[in-house]
């Protein structure tokens, strides 16, 4: 029987987008029906396979996307949504290896379904790229978004603090109004992919924050003190409103979390 780890790995390594999708799923898939071994016999990898392309540049040289809903513009937005999601398939099956044997079963069962939901997304959106005449690859990405994977391979608390709680608990709050501009541009079937990635991240968010307050009391600390504790330690960037209180709230995410660490505009 294939072990956990070694599936996890494989599926980390894969650099080809839409195979590392089905590879995703079918890891899912087998782990549901029992067909992997609870078992961390091998290491995850510290970088995950990548395409060869897109080109991936630090953020201050992106270029800009464009004007307006000009189909440049259009492009330029899935194609950085695509982006988001295929990190995300990597930042939820690294969780699951990387920390499933200190956390458990729940654990990794949670967590292999938000990679299953992030390998969804992403092979909605590509779909959607490809209505335009586009695909993932065609543009250049950001090279960021694997650095809180790198700064809390050695903390499961600090991963789930910065990884569902500030990164994904941002996407809460940015994609209500991407969501309205692409309703408003006529784009049905895109506003379609947005609403479900939303009501997906919303759960995302609180499995992480789930885990997260489960792990603080069990060390008898304050979660909202912890995590405070660990995003000051851990997370470069900052925490800028506005927020979506109430969806953050749905994910288990109140304001007595985030309030005091919020930097102005």
């Amino acid at each position: 029987m294939t072990t956990l780890a070694a599936a996890l790995r494989a599926a980390l390594l894969e650099c080809d987008p839409r195979a590392k999708v089905m590879q995703t799923r079918a890891l899912v898939r087998g782990w549901r029906k029992g067909e992997l071994e609870f078992a961390f016999d091998l290491a995850m990898p510290d970088e995950p396979g990548r395409p060869a392309a897109p080109q991936l540049l630090p953020p201050s040289q992106m270029p800009k996307r464009g004007r307006g809903g000009s189909e440049r513009a259009r492009i330029a937005l899935w194609h950085s949504l695509a982006h988001i999601e295929f990190v995300a398939i990597d930042l939820a099956l690294d969780m699951a290896g990387r920390f499933g044997a200190q956390m458990g079963r729940q654990f990794v069962s949670d967590f292999l379904t938000v990679a299953a939901d992030e390998a969804m997304h992403f092979a909605l959106i590509e779909r959607h790229l490809a209505g335009m005449g586009a695909h993932y690859g065609v543009l250049p990405a950001h090279s960021g978004l694997w650095d809180a994977a790198r700064a809390t391979a050695h903390d499961v608390a600090a991963r789930l603090a910065v990884v569902p709680m500030v990164l994904e608990a941002r996407g809460l709050d940015v994609t209500p109004a991407t969501l309205e501009r692409v309703r408003a541009a006529g784009d049905s079937r895109g506003a379609k992919i947005l609403s479900r990635i939303l009501d997906d991240e919303i759960a995302h968010v609180r499995t992480g924050s789930t885990h997260f307050i489960a792990l603080a009391q069990r060390r008898t600390e304050c979660p909202e003190n912890l995590w405070k504790s660990l995003v000051a330690e851990h997370f470069a960037g900052t925490l800028k409103p506005p927020f979506n209180d109430s969806a953050r709230l749905q994910a288990g995410l109140p304001r007595s979390f985030y309030a005091g660490v919020v930097q102005a505009g």
